[in-house]
């Protein structure tokens, strides 16, 4: 008569971290092993990076490219790097522009957010809700002066930029121009940018 065997259990290719009570700190940010690229923390909470669209890639290549064709000397055009608002936030606006003291060398990974003049977020579908309220919220009352949210719009999924600056009275954000085609401001310093479908998809 054959013995009872029991299966061995499925060990999960990757153990995420169990979140302490409080939820995370900015200093669990940097020191966690094994945490995805990109991952960002907003509230205490990890939020890690989706695969991107080849839209949200383009565009952040594009403003990168354009505002440091403009950008002058006293700043530095940065992506993609941790920004850190508070104990508990620390997000990753997709592009950013900072004071040049603050980019002190190549091994940099974060900002405060004092060093920040502007910062940007590309709308993904699965962050939708992070960029268009949450993040605009926590970085206005960081006091981050000028913010910039970029959306597909129209049939042809054509990119808009909606500019925004702080009000330091109320601190919040307010809308001072929606622009399709051509990115034409002055703030946080003079900018002429080619924002068309086409000027998306031509190789830089």
């Amino acid at each position: 008569m054959g013995g009872i065997t029991t299966a061995e259990p499925v060990k999960a290719a990757h153990q995420w971290p169990v979140p302490p009570q409080d939820g995370y700190t900015v200093d669990d940010l940097f020191t966690l092993p094994g945490l995805p690229p990109h991952t960002e923390l907003i509230d205490g909470s990890l939020v890690f990076a989706r695969p991107q669209r080849r839209f949200h890639a383009r565009m952040i290549d594009l403003l990168v490219t354009g505002l440091s064709r403009s950008a002058p000397s006293d700043v530095e055009v940065e992506r993609e790097m941790t920004v850190i608002l508070d104990r508990r936030n620390g997000p990753e606006p997709d592009v950013l522009v900072v004071r040049a003291e603050a980019a002190t060398d190549l091994e940099q990974t974060r900002f405060q957010a004092s060093d920040l003049l502007l910062a940007v977020e590309v709308v993904s579908p699965d962050s939708e809700a992070r960029d268009r309220e949450s993040k605009p919220q926590k970085y206005a009352a960081a006091g981050i002066p000028n913010f910039w949210l970029v959306e597909v719009a129209g049939s042809d999924r054509h990119p808009v930029v909606r500019v925004y600056e702080l009000d330091p009275l109320s601190k919040s954000y307010k809308l001072t121009g929606i622009h399709h085609d051509r990115l034409k401001i002055s703030v946080p310093f003079t900018i002429d940018l080619d924002i068309t479908l086409d000027a998306l998809k031509r190789r830089a």
